[in-house]
């Protein structure tokens, strides 16, 4: 037969200390190998991402995703020492082989690695930007900080497989980490600060809160600032590091206002009058809806009134409606003080001159 007549001395023949029978063997591995894998790729993505629009977990996205991220080149290294596997190479090229096949593992990895770390960012602050706001800053930075961590990792892995001694420069590297910490503590001040602020959570995007003097909606807790938004309309950029050193107000948190108004009544108002005053306040509060009353008293004798303290309570943050309140209370209590004849005081001193009597009822100050 033909195949018979054939001569397969060639097959034998050998180049870089391998036979052809041996290349033949290996480029099929590595061919079938490569197209292999080119196909689960592509199964993975087209089957997977029609099962992942049918469900709500995150695996199936996330297997889609990392087959995305699976780059052809990596693949073709990695057969290619699969293939090298059959062959008898001299020991430079198997070493070279192996190294590279080393590098496009952990690049491969250090690929999936980010890309996992980009999903899990993605739905973790899709699912918490209304649970809560001030996580997002914290996942941001968690993000941040693990891509540099696993970037170094992987360098130093890289730079090790080619020889580089590695020892040495992480101990080059620590010695620069500490002079740049001490060059850029206010910074990492800052930073800490903003981590600080996400995990105890004193505040969150959205909260009114007041600091010092300053008073403004929260914007964004960054790394380094956290921005407001004044009542004027105007921006306050707060670093974070001064923002916890200060007593920090939080108005979105109350569950209700506490309200404290004090008044005062002028002295010759009859005993049975200044009585019916606490009555009086009462009724008035509490005929208030989303009020409750709390208390009324002769506080005391001032210099120039006979002062009155009132507290009641609004049952609501809400500022509108404490206003609102406040605003019927005082017009109500108005109107009830002069109904009955009782004037409210003002600031006043009365100056007698030596020798002439007081009148009754005033109070006597001065020389």
């Amino acid at each position: 037969m033909l195949l018979d007549r054939l001569d397969w001395r060639w097959l034998d023949v050998r180049f870089l200390d391998s036979s052809v029978r041996a290349w033949i063997t290996a480029s099929g591995v590595a061919a079938v190998s490569f197209l292999a894998l080119l196909l689960l790729r592509r199964l993975i993505v087209r089957r997977v991402s029609k099962l992942a629009g049918k469900t709500a977990s995150g695996l199936d996205d996330l297997v889609v995703e990392l087959a995305r991220r699976t780059r052809r080149w990596l693949l073709l290294v990695m057969v290619i020492y699969l293939g090298g596997l059959f062959l008898n190479l001299p020991h430079h090229l198997d070493a070279a082989l192996r190294t590279a096949a080393v590098l496009a593992v952990l690049i491969q990895l250090a690929l999936w690695s980010l890309s996992g770390i980009d999903f899990w960012v993605a739905r973790t602050r899709r699912q918490r930007m209304v649970e809560d706001a001030a996580s997002v800053t914290l996942i941001g930075l968690l993000a941040f900080i693990a891509k540099a961590v696993l970037s170094a990792v992987v360098l130093l892995l890289i730079l090790d497989n080619v020889g580089v001694n590695v020892t040495a420069l992480v101990a080059g590297l620590g010695v620069g980490g500490i002079a740049v910490a001490l060059a850029l503590q206010n910074i990492l001040g800052d930073l800490l600060a903003s981590l600080s602020i996400v995990l105890d959570k004193p505040f969150v995007l959205g909260d009114t809160i007041n600091i010092g003097d300053l008073t403004g909606t929260v914007e964004n807790v960054g790394l380094k600032t956290t921005h407001l938004r004044g009542a004027g309309g105007e921006q306050i950029v707060i670093s974070n590091s001064d923002l916890l050193k200060s007593r920090i107000r939080n108005f979105k948190r109350m569950a209700e206002r506490q309200v404290t108004l004090t008044f005062g009544v002028v002295y010759g108002t009859p005993a049975a009058a200044l009585a019916a005053i606490p009555g009086l306040v009462r009724e008035i509060v509490e005929a208030q809806e989303q009020v409750r009353f709390g208390r009324a008293h002769l506080k005391r004798l001032a210099e120039w009134s006979l002062e009155f303290e009132v507290a009641y309570a609004v049952l609501s943050p809400d500022y509108t409606l404490y206003m609102d309140r406040q605003q019927a209370i005082n017009l109500a209590l108005l109107r009830r003080l002069e109904d009955a004849g009782i004037a409210l005081a003002f600031p006043t001193r009365t100056v007698h001159f030596a020798g002439e009597p007081a009148p009754a009822g005033d109070v006597t100050s001065g020389p």
